[in-house]
């Protein structure tokens, strides 16, 4: 596992050294408002489905650390609660999905995908929300 997080280290510096950090610095708000929480846990969130959370947390929490701790923790929130819209957004997902074929049950992929867009951000908003109070009240 350690040989696997370090390759996949190399390969996302490569990546983000090679444009990715400059795109996403585009599309990152700044800030700690809620509307900036918001869109940095959908950006986060949108990320780990596409090259899956564990690179997406070596991505963006470079990128969002200057912001402070609370758009560190809203990555971490868009990157733990949104890989569940994908098979592909985390490695648990992909594990999970592996042993429920090995015991011979199916997984419909648009169940699972709809199930997703239902819960992803029924979760993902309370949650930020909450980080945002948190952060008023600390």
């Amino acid at each position: 596992f350690l040989a696997f997080v370090l390759a996949l280290g190399v390969v996302v510096r490569a990546v983000v050294d090679n444009g990715l950090a400059d795109a996403l610095g585009h599309v990152l708000p700044g800030g700690t408002g809620l509307l900036a929480l918001l869109g940095t846990a959908a950006v986060a969130a949108v990320l780990a489905n596409l090259i899956n959370n564990l690179p997406a947390v070596l991505v963006l929490l470079p990128l969002t650390a200057p912001a402070g701790p609370g758009a560190v923790l809203a990555v971490l929130l868009g990157v733990n609660i949104g890989p569940n819209l994908t098979y592909a957004g985390s490695l648990a997902t992909l594990l999970w999905r592996r042993i429920v074929h090995q015991h011979d049950h199916g997984v419909d992929l648009k169940e699972f995908t709809r199930l997703g867009l239902l819960a992803v951000p029924a979760a993902l908003v309370p949650a930020v929300v909450a980080l945002w109070g948190a952060l008023r009240i600390v």
